[in-house]
């Protein structure tokens, strides 16, 4: 399921906001558009309902759908993302996850980096993926 994108500007800058309820809390955009770089920040799966799926797929499902839209709604193509980074909770769920990533991405092939954290933001979250697209000049 999508989420509701906005896109604003903010001095030279575009952004998306998918209206989270952290999003004003902590002062941040879902993703930004400075010149041809998009940069989508963290995103874990959440349904609008603000509750995470309790598979590590589905979460990686949707947090795959929710960034390449950022992307997308700023212009941006998915075949212009150029690096993700996937933060996961438990690293022996790499594999799961990382199929995901291929679901979306294999043929793109951007630089990516998986990483084992110890906890996220939201209790049942497992992973949270950002990402940096290049739009040509």
């Amino acid at each position: 399921m999508q989420r509701v994108m906005t896109v604003s500007r903010v001095g030279g800058r575009q952004i998306v906001s998918t209206r989270t309820r952290w999003e004003p809390v902590i002062g941040y955009s879902r993703a930004v558009r400075a010149g041809n770089w998009i940069l989508v920040t963290g995103t874990i799966g959440l349904r609008s309902d603000g509750s995470c799926p309790d598979s590590a797929a589905e979460q990686m499902r949707m947090s795959m759908e929710t960034v390449i839209a950022a992307v997308v709604a700023l212009g941006g193509r998915r075949e212009d993302i150029v690096r993700t980074r996937i933060y996961v909770t438990d690293i022996g769920l790499w594999e799961e996850v990382g199929r995901i990533h291929a679901e979306f991405l294999a043929d793109v092939r951007p630089a990516t980096t998986m990483i084992g954290i110890a906890s996220l933001a939201h209790e049942k979250a497992v992973l949270e993926v950002e990402a940096d697209a290049v739009i040509a000049a």
